[in-house]
C-alpha cells in the first residue's frame, strides 16, 4: 500500500500493491494498522456501502453534518469513474476547491476523502460497482449536498452536462453560493 498526496490536505490516494500471475491478481484493499500508520488517520470505518450505476450517472456532491460527518474510503470494484471530493471545511487553505482521480477496476487506487468534504462521482464505463467504507453511521437528518454541476465549483465530470444523469435530490440541491449563505 502507498500513499500519494492530493492537493487537498488530508484527502489521499491509496495505490495498493497488486500482485497478479496467469491466474488473475491479489491485493489486500484494506489493512486498518498500516492505514493508520502511512495516512496518521485516528478513526475507525463502521460500515460499508456498495452502488451501482450507469454510464453518465453522476451522484454527489454528499456530504453528513456536524457530529454526524463521514469520513470514506472509496474504491471501484467494477468499471470505471472520476470521483471528486470537495474541501467544505471552513478555514482550510484549500476551502471550496475539488480533487478528482479516475478510480477503476485496472487501476484500483482508492480514495480517502476525510470528514468535512463532499463527496462524489460520475461514471465513464457502461456501469460501474462502487465501495465506500465510512467512519459513521449515515443520519437522514444530517444530510447535505451541493449541485454537481454548480458553476462556482465548475467541476468536469468527463461527461456531457446535457447526458448527466442526476437523482431528484441531486437535481434540487443547492449551489455552491447558496450552501455557504447558509
Amino acid at each position: 500500500m502507498e500513499i500519494i498526496k492530493t492537493p487537498l490536505k488530508d484527502c489521499v490516494i491509496i495505490k495498493n500493491n497488486i500482485i497478479s500471475d496467469n491466474r488473475g491478481y491479489f491485493f489486500e484493499s484494506f489493512n486498518e494498522k498500516k492505514f493508520k500508520a502511512l495516512t496518521g488517520w485516528d478513526g475507525h470505518f463502521v460500515q460499508d456501502n456498495q452502488s451501482q450505476s450507469s454510464f453518465s450517472v453522476v451522484r454527489g456532491i454528499h456530504f453528513q453534518k456536524g457530529e454526524f460527518a463521514q469520513a470514506k474510503l472509496v474504491r471501484v470494484v467494477q468499471g470505471k469513474v472520476l470521483d471528486v471530493a470537495v474541501d467544505l471545511r471552513p478555514g482550510s487553505d484549500t476551502y471550496g476547491q475539488h480533487f478528482s482521480i479516475e478510480l477503476s477496476d485496472d487501476n484500483q487506487y482508492q480514495l480517502f476523502v476525510p470528514r468535512g468534504f463532499g463527496h462524489g462521482f460520475s461514471v465513464l464505463s457502461p456501469t460501474a460497482t462502487f465501495l465506500y467504507k465510512c467512519d459513521n453511521g449515515y443520519n437522514k437528518s444530517a444530510e447535505g449536498g451541493i449541485h454537481p454541476l454548480d458553476k462556482t465549483l465548475n467541476i468536469d465530470w468527463r461527461i456531457n452536462a446535457a447526458d448527466a444523469i442526476l437523482s431528484e435530490k441531486d437535481s434540487n440541491a443547492p449551489s455552491f453560493e447558496d450552501y455557504l449563505n447558509n
